[in-house]
């Protein structure tokens, strides 16, 4: 195609591709619902033409920026930091900056400040990550019309929402206990105002009811190693305990070293299975069997239900969830005889 004196618009990568002026926009702007071979047929026509999006003019005449808004606790545990980081990926590869505003508490007041701080900035759109309850609460407060998205929130308030199916990863640990041949399984808890923490609490006991299982008192904990540990010097003193489940894996692992230091062994003795598949997990003693959410699907669905929303006001599927993966490893074993 013949060089022209000025840089080209959008509207000659639409000529050039036969498409409309919008679907190109959509393209860009890594919409989901674009045919394959038209997404194809315009990022060629953009490369022929070495077509660059003008962001600052873009900004001018919509008010918005190429910068998604993300608030978060500024907290180190394993499921929040993955889902943040997997989340920059995901929207750098579709042209989006990520201004992260961490909040120290999440409470409604700090949730609420943060969110205002990214309007300011005039983002494309919002997420929060927001697992627990207060959380939850602190969504109320933003305006109606801001493109906004939460991540491992309230299942049962209406805004769009992308989560890992809680209750299915706790099913399938659970049921390869069961599996094994363990009469039940204990659970040892993350806090009770996390949803994430909730719907493992909700598919442990389903799995036990799916096979008359007895369902034992679920034991309450925190997120951290200490306290799957305080949980596991509990547990360790009672021989009717032969298989743990617990919420994530630095809670496992409290539990594996109060097992040993009482003398019983993982898994001749005791099985145990944790949640996250943290980088470690494949070199407890033993191998941790855990179950692994897809933090890179649950990135790519936020950002389509987003972008959704910033293109068309709308989502047809407000609710997604992704499926975890159970990971077999060698802290599972039958019931001693």
């Amino acid at each position: 195609m013949e060089k022209t004196s000025r840089d080209p618009a959008m509207t000659d990568v639409a000529r050039l591709a036969g498409v409309s002026h919008q679907t190109v926009s959509r393209v860009l702007n890594n919409h989901p619902n674009v045919r394959e071979q038209t997404r194809l047929r315009v990022k060629a026509a953009i490369k022929e033409l070495d077509y660059r999006p003008n962001r600052a003019a873009r900004a001018l005449v919509t008010g918005k920026t190429q910068l998604i808004g993300v608030v978060a606790q500024n907290s180190t545990l394993y499921g929040p930091a993955s889902l943040l980081s997997a989340f920059e990926e995901a929207a750098g590869a579709a042209g989006f900056a990520v201004s992260v505003g961490r909040v120290k508490v999440l409470d409604r007041d700090s949730i609420a400040a943060a969110v205002e701080r990214h309007r300011d900035q005039r983002v494309a759109g919002i997420v929060v990550i927001a697992p627990n309850s207060s959380a939850a609460d602190a969504l109320a407060d933003v305006p109606a019309g801001v493109p906004l998205v939460t991540v491992d929130g309230d299942p049962d308030r209406p805004t769009p929402l992308v989560t890992v199916d809680q209750a299915k990863g706790a099913f399938e640990a659970t049921k390869h206990l069961i599996d094994a041949g363990h009469e039940t399984v204990w659970h040892v808890s993350g806090p009770a105002d996390w949803f994430d923490a909730a719907g493992r609490v909700q598919g442990w006991r389903a799995a036990l009811d799916a096979t008359s299982a007895e369902v034992p008192p679920v034991v309450a904990a925190d997120w951290s190693a200490a306290s799957g540990y305080r949980a596991g010097q509990m547990l360790a003193r009672m021989p009717e305990v032969t298989a743990v489940f617990c919420s994530n894996d630095h809670l496992a692992l409290g539990v594996l070293r109060a097992m040993s230091e009482r003398g019983r062994r993982v898994p001749h003795d005791v099985s145990v299975v944790g949640f996250d598949d943290v980088p470690e997990a494949a070199y407890f003693i033993p191998p941790l069997t855990t179950v692994r959410p897809d933090f890179a699907a649950v990135a790519h669905e936020t950002l389509g239900l987003l972008l959704e929303q910033v293109s068309d006001g709308e989502t047809t599927r407000p609710q997604r969830t992704v499926a975890p993966m159970l990971v077999k490893r060698d802290s599972v074993a039958p019931p001693p005889r």
